[in-house]
């Protein structure tokens, strides 16, 4: 298969294979003098340190090898000898981080909003306040938001209510963490900017391989008397790689024009899918407060088959969801591969 042709609606990022990924890792490191970092400290991992501190507004931040280790030593910090800290039942810290911030923190997660985005300020205040009025008072010491959801098809939380809980918390002495994977998506689609938001919490986390095609990693992002020292955590829990430059060497590369290629993306895919709706036999089904997903129904064709068809074309789809028949979408810079008007033709073709 050609390399950099296919179309992939199934990633965040561009989804590089490994040929692809070694082809561009060697571009990145004979392209100028290139510094490895030593135990995941300083050379390109403190460059890119550097560039997420100031596109994010805050003093420093940090490389972590993985979101869920990022998660859970900011959260380990925020809440000190307060224990408690509320987090959406939704929310990738809750569900699939194995328990890790009380298992291996001693932190106690009380789960909010089951099934919505967002714990509304009212929800909030009452485990405040349940916490620390109890026959032991047990003080909430962080509160966590993730935005977008990836469990909720990448949603996002409505800014005004994030301001809400934000102020909350602040005149409580609440500490705030967002977990932001996909932070850089947000501002595309609700105006405000990645600053805007992360001006509203103390830490946040934003993933190095979901947008900007590192092989993995994160970044966490704080004040500096945060920041400091906190290399040691790092290090205890088993993050600090000894050499972790060929993990994050593309993301300078990436990150420098982001929101310019995923805006671009988006007006290819809002061609495309004028072109689909128009032929009448595609049905779209967009998200309330959505971002980088939307869904796709086909007429006339079995899922799997119409599939099968578009792959042969090198366009990729996920797999249909089996109650819909739907396509979950993800936009991302790949579409800017072809035309929407070529994609278009390779989709109604597929239909036969």
């Amino acid at each position: 298969m050609d390399m950099f042709k296919r179309v992939n609606f199934g990633t965040d990022g561009l989804g590089l294979n490994a040929r692809e990924y070694a082809t561009l890792l060697h571009e990145a490191v004979t392209a100028r003098p290139f510094p490895a970092d030593f135990y995941s400290n300083g050379g390109v991992i403190e460059e890119i340190e550097k560039a997420f501190a100031e596109c994010l507004g805050k003093q420093a931040a940090m490389f972590v090898p993985t979101g869920t280790l990022a998660n859970h030593i900011a959260i380990r910090k925020l809440a000190g000898n307060d224990r408690r800290v509320l987090v959406q039942a939704e929310s990738h810290l809750y569900n699939d981080s194995g328990d890790c911030a009380e298992v291996l923190s001693g932190l106690n997660l009380i789960p909010l909003a089951a099934g919505g985005r967002m714990p509304m300020l009212d929800e909030v205040k009452q485990w405040v306040e349940r916490s620390a009025h109890g026959r032991v008072e047990m003080k909430v010491g962080a509160i966590s938001i993730e935005s977008p959801i990836r469990r909720l098809d990448h949603q996002m939380v409505p800014f005004a209510e994030l301001q809400r809980v934000s102020a909350y918390a602040r005149e409580q002495g609440i500490r705030l963490h967002l977990d932001g994977a996909r932070l850089f998506n947000l501002p595309q689609h609700s105006g405000r900017s990645v600053r805007d938001y992360a001006a509203l919490f103390d830490t946040v986390y934003v993933s190095l391989w979901k947008h900007f095609n590192g092989s993995t990693g994160a970044i966490l992002a704080g004040d500096a008397s945060f920041i400091e020292g906190l290399y040691h955590t790092r290090r205890m829990f088993g993050g600090s790689l000894p050499r972790a430059w060929p993990n994050v060497a593309l993301v300078p590369r990436y990150l420098e024009h982001y929101a310019e290629d995923y805006a671009r993306a988006w007006q290819s895919t809002e061609r495309l899918i004028a072109l689909l709706e128009a032929d009448g036999r595609f049905r779209v089904r967009r998200i309330p407060d959505g971002t980088s997903r939307f869904f796709l129904g086909v007429a006339g064709v079995a899922p799997d088959v119409f599939s099968q068809r578009i792959a042969s074309a090198n366009v990729y789809l996920p797999q249909a969801i089996p109650d819909t028949g739907e396509f979950p979408i993800d936009v991302n810079a790949t579409i800017l591969r072809m035309t929407p008007d070529a994609l278009a033709r390779i989709f109604i073709g597929a239909i036969g």
